[in-house]
């Protein structure tokens, strides 16, 4: 059985009268991929900080390692891993430098530091790019090197705070198979991000918050049956007519019709053959249709049912 990583308990942090975390519940278990969603203010950026004891809370616990956390725990921060959201090198140092600057902050071993550093090097692809100060490299190669710092000295447990935010195509797909293969090679990873294809891409479990409490947690395929929303299926029909529509409402599974301008659109909850039994009525009534494509419900669309928001519309 996986040990928890972390262990939240029951946590509150107020700031003044307002309740930023309110007695919240999480667990994080070893060689997870975990996905830490909310809209802005929901208490993620909060609950990261009292991960590391860098804020003091009012109620609860927190325990890393099955050990509570405290401002002194260096014991456990040596474990851990951080890559917050604004990049946080030295401009005056290059790109070699930093990295053995962060690494040389938890390994003093000359020898041992050489090796993660150029084992660092190697896997944010900045080999070309040793010698260069910051201020040259492209958004891209920054958050590269952000995360090679913060990743050098073999941390079990890795926080990534938005790490794709405004970078190239190519950058993104490499910080992200970079994410799987430290996770293969043994780290735990929080994961948060407003991309959504992300998250279902490299996350194994998920946990949504939401004014200050998690409001569920799960698998994507968990997540996903919780909600109402299931299959959506489009139609391009040039005309029906409102028992059409009425009879349409009547077929299982169906909870929601619209039509309008040609196209229709039908929202299913639940059911494995929802457009077969679709097609099957529309051939019976003679009603002639032209494109057809269907939709599974996304991450995006249990963000939204579940709190009232698109995760894209809250970001920062």
């Amino acid at each position: 059985m996986a040990e928890h990583v972390i262990q939240i308990e029951n946590l509150v942090k107020r700031y003044k009268e307002l309740v930023a975390l309110d007695h919240l519940n999480l667990t994080v278990e070893e060689g997870e991929v975990f996905g830490l969603l909310g809209p802005n203010g929901s208490g993620k950026t909060t609950v990261i900080s009292c991960i590391l004891a860098l804020l003091q809370f009012d109620k609860g616990s927190v325990r890393v390692f099955g050990k509570e956390m405290q401002p002194d725990s260096y014991d456990i921060k040596r474990q851990i891993g951080v890559v917050l959201q604004n990049v946080a090198v030295f401009e005056e140092l290059t790109v070699q430098e930093n990295i053995d600057y962060f690494c040389g902050l938890y390994i003093k071993d000359k020898r041992e530091r050489k090796q993660c550093v150029e084992e660092a090097v190697h896997f944010s692809g900045l080999e070309d790019f040793r010698k260069f100060y910051p201020k040259k490299l492209s958004g891209g190669l920054l958050r590269r090197l952000n995360i090679a710092c913060g990743i050098a000295h073999k941390p079990k447990l890795i926080i990534l705070d938005e790490p794709t935010v405004a970078v190239d195509p190519q950058s993104r797909n490499r910080i992200l198979e970079g994410i799987q293969k430290l996770n293969q090679e043994g780290a735990t990873i929080i994961y948060t991000s407003h991309y959504m294809e992300e998250v279902e891409q490299i996350c194994t479990r998920i946990a949504i918050l939401d004014k200050g409490r998690c409001v569920a947690t799960g698998t994507k395929e968990e997540l996903k049956a919780m909600i109402k929303t299931g299959e959506k299926i489009h139609l391009e029909i040039w005309e029906l007519k409102p028992e059409h529509l009425e009879e349409l409402r009547r077929l299982r599974h169906v909870y929601q019709v619209d039509y309008r301008e040609g196209m229709l659109e039908i929202r299913c909850s639940g059911g494995k053959h929802n457009l077969v039994h679709i097609l099957d009525y529309l051939a019976r009534q003679e009603i002639s249709f032209g494109r057809v494509y269907s939709e599974l419900p996304t991450l995006n669309d249990v963000f939204l049912e579940i709190t009232g928001k698109e995760l894209r519309d809250s970001a920062d």
